[in-house]
């Protein structure tokens, strides 16, 4: 393999969107067997370039060459048969169908008139073993971990002969430790040969994984470089246009009166299976309280009880002393509980509503926006063009469909409409997924200052550096139960991990005994 020759070559390429250009005559390449970064902040046109790769979208001006070869990749089909692989970033997979029936799904083996299933099978683990994916091929999708799911969404181009696979926002949904392996798999993917572009806007896996590195900004091409001329400030100027601080700042803590206490909370999952146990605790005017633990551990089952969206079958949640225990979303949301949920396309937006529409969920029915069943919409639109102002959501306009923006976008729209309730407790679950570094340090400013006006936040997040940065107390969830809490101020990432992974010990360590 030629490293010198380039696996990819984008010429001029511009893509608009009625007067919105998306791109502006972008020049790109990809070299054999090289791992190159597209780096730029929400809505800076990454994706969509990608997806003029993989044939997504067609090109109103310039060029694409593959392997030396000048081409037009007018769909998927196309792309798949240059060997041209594409990770989504929100995945495309069959959830009561298999591992093996979701890779072979449009390409199955067969044996006479039937799928060899039985082929399918072992292709998927041989596959899986090469490049150290581990993945059971005879195992259901909605039975596997995002993590896991990833997996097999990386099997799918590989199975289909992909020798240059894109990575749309590959670590958005993940763990630390998930991040850690498929940092592992990527590199493998590359020693083997395949040429990796990586979308993202997460300077640490840029610099720990990369060896080039495109960043674009409002649509053109800033600069290209090789990751080791470079460092995560630098790159995070080029992002933004401007110098970024890294540093979250905020003052000493000073807790109130006790906004949400929740005693006891007991809730039943599948098979009347214990997913909360004996969960107390309490957040207080004035300051963060973060939720740590791997993914899949009670966090999400805690959301719901206490914004209404699941009922327990023990325990109380109260706010401001009112016991607001299985009332409904509605009412909680109106006592003070503002909700940024970690499923932005399932609980956060409705998709095909406006931007507009969508800043008034939870509020339509007030009299400021309309009156007698009739919504008021200059009032709507008036909240909006305000929102997406103060916010900063990049959208075409604000009666853009919310399934328009992207993904980033979508949450920096999200965050507005929550904080614009102005609650007594705000609730944010992972509030910069998705989201670039200039917004990242935007909205951590929000939090923070929303915490110095004596809200109480409860924050859950995958994220150790957002936890420690913006908590003024740490508790730690496993298996349903919160095992205590850490020091937010004196890291200690071994203690925290030990009792994310259920260490008795370590959570007795940490609760001073």
């Amino acid at each position: 393999m030629d490293r010198n020759q380039a696996a990819v070559q984008l010429k001029g390429i511009t893509k608009r969107f009625g007067s919105f250009t998306a791109n502006d005559s972008i020049d790109f390449e990809l070299k054999k067997g090289q791992i190159h970064a597209l780096l730029g902040e929400n809505g800076a046109g990454k994706s969509t370039l990608m997806n003029i790769v993989f044939g997504l979208y067609q090109p109103d001006e310039g060029e694409i060459w593959v392997n030396g070869e000048k081409t037009v990749i007018d769909g998927a089909a196309k792309a798949i048969g240059l060997g041209i692989g594409m990770v989504h970033q929100h995945f495309k997979l069959v959830q009561p169908f298999t591992v093996a029936e979701n890779i072979v799904l449009g390409n199955e083996p067969v044996k006479g008139l039937k799928i060899d299933y039985k082929q399918a099978n072992e292709k998927v683990r041989s596959i899986s073993e090469r490049y150290g994916l581990k993945v059971d091929p005879q195992v259901r999708i909605k039975d596997i971990t995002v993590g896991m799911q990833q997996r097999v969404e990386i099997l799918k181009t590989l199975y289909r002969g992909a020798d240059i696979v894109i990575f749309d926002e590959p670590t958005a949904v993940l763990t630390v430790q998930e991040i850690e392996e498929l940092i592992e798999i990527i590199r493998n993917l590359a020693a083997e040969g395949k040429s990796i572009i990586i979308i993202t806007h997460k300077l640490k896996e840029v610099m720990a994984l990369t060896d080039m590195v495109t960043v674009i900004r409002r649509g053109k091409v800033i600069r290209t470089l090789p990751t080791k001329e470079t460092n995560e400030r630098q790159l995070a100027e080029l992002m933004v246009g401007r110098d970024v601080n890294f540093t979250v700042e905020k003052t000493k803590r000073r807790p109130g009166d006790i906004v949400l206490a929740v005693d006891a909370l007991h809730m039943k999952g599948e098979r009347s299976k214990n997913v909360l146990n004996d969960v107390t605790f309490e957040v207080r005017s004035g300051e963060i309280l973060g939720i740590a633990g791997v993914d899949g551990n009670g966090q999400s089952e805690l959301i719901y009880a206490i914004t209404g969206m699941r009922p327990v079958s023990g325990g109380s949640v109260r706010l401001n002393g009112q016991d607001l225990t299985n009332q409904s979303p509605r009412k909680v949301s109106v006592a003070g509980v503002g909700h940024i949920p970690e499923d932005r396309h399932k609980h956060g937006l409705v998709l095909d509503f406006t931007l507009s529409e969508n800043m008034i969920l939870g509020n339509y029915f007030k009299p400021e926006y309309g009156r007698y069943g009739f919504i008021d919409y200059s009032a709507m639109d008036k909240l909006a063009t305000q929102l997406v102002d103060e916010f900063d959501v990049r959208t075409s306009g604000i009666d853009a469909q919310a399934r328009a923006l992207s993904g980033g976008n979508q949450q920096k729209a999200i965050i507005a409409r929550e904080l614009h309730k102005n609650p007594d407790l705000l609730i944010a679950v992972q509030p910069t997924r998705g989201l670039d570094i200039g917004a990242i340090e935007y909205v951590h400013k929000r939090l923070v200052q929303a915490r110095n006006e004596g809200k109480a936040i409860l924050l859950v997040s995958f994220e150790l550096d957002e936890l420690y940065a913006l908590s003024d107390r740490i508790a730690v969830m496993y298996e349903g139960r919160l095992m205590g809490e850490v020091d937010a101020e004196n890291r200690d990432d071994q203690q925290l991990g030990l009792m994310m992974a259920g260490n008795k010990a370590a959570a007795a360590a940490g609760n001073g005994g």
